[in-house]
């Protein structure tokens, strides 16, 4: 036998013994991820241990505590506000998050005058379809009925721990023929059984916004047509400048928009809350109008 032949039938050898040890490691499970000991040890009943620290004055749930969240329930704060928003174009100044700002102001504003309410997190994505040609870079869609489907178990949430009347709230005009539905829908659901869902049509009142911007405080833009106007960034800027990228803009000239000048800062924030004043007392009356209507 020649050495090619001898060299050749000990590579054959060698690669039949190795094939099953190597097909066996790689059929091998993977290991399990190391667990951490907080998820290990036996877990504490927290729900009705006496809240050991004073309670955090916050109306978000997502800041607050569960022990504070359920003392606040049980000390009469029985409606939740669900505040809908957006990921979109909104120009070249203001973030995608232009109406998830502005949400910040309004639902801290209207929770805090309308009394006894929480608010829950921003639903900060809106409806349309993920899949449209071209869509613009930054936006993010949920398909109609993801978006229906996360208002709904948003309100079922809240309703099962204690909220007693839920308001929704839209800030896109995108977003309210479905937060209408799934508020009747909710409402034939629970009929009878104490807890409501008001859709506040009137909380998207941007037309008379407009109106109050020019009545009162006398501020009249001449259009660019950007999707971006002067009280939409005065209400940013009353939580966030950055929002409205001030320090970029005022670098490059450019701190205006639609001819009004947002400089100075302090004169558009005092404008934001006025702004911010005028939507929090038309959207509480109109809550509380609903609230009043007899339970069915």
């Amino acid at each position: 036998m020649s050495q090619g032949v001898r060299s050749m039938l000990l590579l054959l050898l060698v690669m039949t013994v190795a094939r099953p040890a190597a097909q066996a490691e790689a059929q091998a499970p993977a290991p399990a991820p190391r667990v951490a000991s907080v998820n290990t040890q036996p877990r504490v009943d927290v729900r009705e241990m006496p809240r050991p620290i004073d309670m955090h004055d916050s109306i978000w749930i997502e800041d607050l505590t569960m022990l504070e969240v359920r003392d606040l329930i049980r000390a009469g704060a029985t409606t939740a506000l669900v505040l809908t928003g957006g990921i979109e174009e909104n120009g070249p100044y203001l973030t995608t998050g232009k109406h998830n700002n502005v949400l910040k102001a309004m639902g801290e504003s209207i929770a805090r005058a309308l009394g006894q309410t929480l608010a829950a997190p921003i639903v900060t994505l809106e409806p349309g379809n993920p899949a449209r040609p071209n869509l613009s870079p930054g936006t993010i869609f949920l398909s109609r009925d993801t978006y229906k489907a996360l208002l709904g178990d948003i309100a079922t949430s809240l309703r099962s721990q204690g909220f007693t009347d839920i308001v929704l709230l839209g800030d896109s005009g995108g977003n309210l023929v479905p937060m209408r539905e799934v508020a009747e829908t909710l409402n034939g659901a629970w009929k009878g059984e104490g807890a409501r869902v008001h859709f506040i049509q009137e909380f998207y009142n941007y037309g008379d916004v407009e109106v109050f911007i020019q009545e009162t405080l006398g501020i009249r833009e001449t259009m660019e047509g950007l999707h971006d106007n002067y009280y939409i960034s005065s209400i940013i800027a009353t939580v966030d400048t950055d929002g409205i990228r001030m320090p970029e803009r005022i670098k490059a000239g450019k701190f205006a928009i639609n001819g009004v000048s947002l400089a100075p800062i302090e004169k558009t924030i005092a404008d934001g809350r006025q702004v911010v004043q005028f939507r929090t007392d038309v959207t509480v009356a109109a809550i509380r109008k609903a609230m009043a209507a007899p339970r069915p």
